[in-house]
């Protein structure tokens, strides 16, 4: 069964590797957090990848993390280099993000989709979750609704 609202954020330890250097627990604290699950081989990951850039440009310098999530599909998605070209370029992944050729991550996430998005606010807790390529407005809606928040509160 996928994680609920208000299920906390499960270990990102345990990826085979990272792109772009691994979050530490200090640049994740106390912060929103936007995980993104793709794969090399979906077309859909590829298609709305600007849209997490734009996210990640938009709100990052709000407060909001954000970290990637390769979930292969298969075993021509284990190969780290091919991984990592496609999310540097392809991609333009330039955030945080595991190559999770064990689903270590996939498993406590309980993720069965990609792309998937989970949101958590700034004490990890999940505040939304969506698969797909449809409903982007609900999910940039979200976000800024919880960075909002998250500067009253400050």
């Amino acid at each position: 069964m996928p994680l609920r609202t208000g299920s906390d954020l499960p270990s990102i330890d345990g990826a085979a590797t990272w792109i772009n250097g691994a979050p530490t627990d200090e640049e994740l604290s106390g912060k929103p957090l936007l995980v993104h699950f793709w794969s090399v081989s979906c077309y859909i990951c590829h298609d709305v990848a600007a849209e997490v850039a734009r996210w990640q440009a938009e709100y990052g310098p709000r407060g909001l993390a954000v970290i990637g999530v390769h979930q292969p599909r298969g075993p021509e998605e284990l190969d780290v280099a091919k991984v990592t070209e496609d999310a540097q370029t392809a991609m333009g992944i330039t955030w945080p993000c595991a190559i999770d050729n064990e689903h270590a991550l996939v498993g406590r996430f309980e993720n069965q989709f990609v792309p998937a998005y989970y949101v958590y606010d700034r004490d990890h807790k999940l505040v939304h979750r969506q698969a797909g390529d449809r409903g982007f407005e609900r999910l940039h809606d979200k976000i800024g609704q919880l960075l909002e928040a998250d500067a009253a509160a400050a």
